[in-house]
């Protein structure tokens, strides 16, 4: 294997070997605590434009399949790990993580201390930083990290979002009609809701109210994706025409800051996110302790000891991150809409948090008890 090198933008270097494609990424370092899953986080849109440290040391170990990818290539701008596998041992696998990799052109860089850069993350911030198999002067490296741009600030979700609508058909008798805009949809989350007789169509980003409504659809879900909300002001206007519209709502991840903008709320960037499959979360209706999904760097400005009267209606905090007290999900309690910050569709696992789709059931049959999520 061929030498490689890590540079943050703070000047912080990891030296190691190139694991698979060679070449040079940028992109901002963050880092996933999943042990499993990492099929899943590689092809999740919402990845896009950020190096993904796994904390796990042993990735690779399953292979690759085709049946687990949660869209149609990958989507991370670089990948690091500490102990790839020597051999996929599944009998789901059908190739090699490195090859996979080195296929789609992913640069990354194995056999450094992942440990102490996730460290160096948590204490500094998720930043900047470039994986070069070509350049191994960490001056000339972080010159370039210095050049690149920041996450802050950036509307992604039109680059990886459906260039022409397409639909998921229900499983079984279709009790329902969803649009989902797509700011980054993972595959699967219509799958979810096909599993509860919901056919979804898919609709690109910049899909606006009336092409929404065009569908026919009984309720909007706003898709997971990447970058700033902060920069996604379209997208907020076209949910707060449909919040006039008084039309079902709900949003996961980006979806929920999205959701939290049409509201009134501000959005700001975490020091260094929640990435990964154990994150606890604690839905405030019913007290219960849910350990779920999580991939974003930014979140709500919501307060979480009062309701917020808006422009439509009043609004809570409906779930909280117990780590941090960070805002996981809103409800509008005056209006048909609600969100939550983290994958309920939660491929790879866990599954706790499944119910969601349930309680969207129940707002489209009108049969919720004091009201949704």
């Amino acid at each position: 294997m061929s030498e490689a090198l890590l540079v943050l933008e703070d000047g912080r270097a990891f030296a190691g070997e190139s694991y698979g494609a060679a070449g040079e990424t940028y992109g901002e370092a963050v880092f996933n605590t999943g042990m499993t899953g990492y099929q899943e986080t590689l092809t999740d849109p919402s990845y896009h434009r950020q190096v993904v440290v796994q904390t796990a040391p042993h990735i690779g170990n399953t292979g690759v399949n085709d049946e687990d990818g949660e869209s149609r290539r990958i989507w991370v701008a670089g990948y690091v790990v500490r102990d790839p596998a020597r051999r996929p041992s599944s009998w789901r696998s059908r190739r090699a993580l490195a090859d996979d990799l080195a296929a789609q052109g992913i640069v990354g860089i194995s056999g450094i201390d992942t440990r102490a850069l996730t460290r160096h993350l948590r204490e500094r911030g998720a930043m900047r930083c470039a994986v070069s198999s070509v350049d191994l002067d960490p001056a000339s490296l972080r010159a370039k990290v210095l050049t690149s741009p920041p996450m802050a600030g950036a509307d992604l979700s039109a680059e990886v979002t459906t260039a022409q609508p397409y639909t998921v058909d229900a499983l079984g008798e279709r009790r329902f009609t969803v649009a989902a805009l797509d700011f980054g949809i993972k595959s699967m989350t219509p799958h979810r809701m096909a599993q509860r007789g919901i056919t979804s169509h898919v609709l690109p980003s910049t899909s606006n109210a009336d092409e929404v409504a065009a569908t026919g659809a009984d309720a909007v879900f706003l898709a997971n994706g990447p970058g700033d909300p902060a920069a996604a002001d379209d997208a907020v206007a076209t949910v707060r025409e449909l919040l006039r519209r008084d039309v079902p709502i709900f949003g996961i991840c980006f979806g929920n800051q999205i959701l939290g903008r049409a509201l009134g709320f501000g959005t700001y960037k975490l020091g260094y996110g929640h990435r990964g499959i154990n994150q606890p979360v604690q839905d405030r209706r019913t007290g219960k302790v849910e350990i779920t999904a999580h991939n974003h760097g930014f979140a709500v400005d919501a307060p979480l000891d009062r309701t917020t009267a808006t422009d439509f209606g009043d609004v809570e905090v409906s779930h909280v991150c117990l780590n941090d007290q960070v805002v996981e999900g809103l409800r509008a309690r005056d209006a048909r809409a609600f969100s939550v910050q983290y994958h309920p569709e939660a491929a790879a696992g866990p599954h706790d948090a499944a119910y969601l789709f349930d309680r969207f059931v129940e707002l489209l049959e009108g049969e919720q008890q004091g009201g949704v999520a």
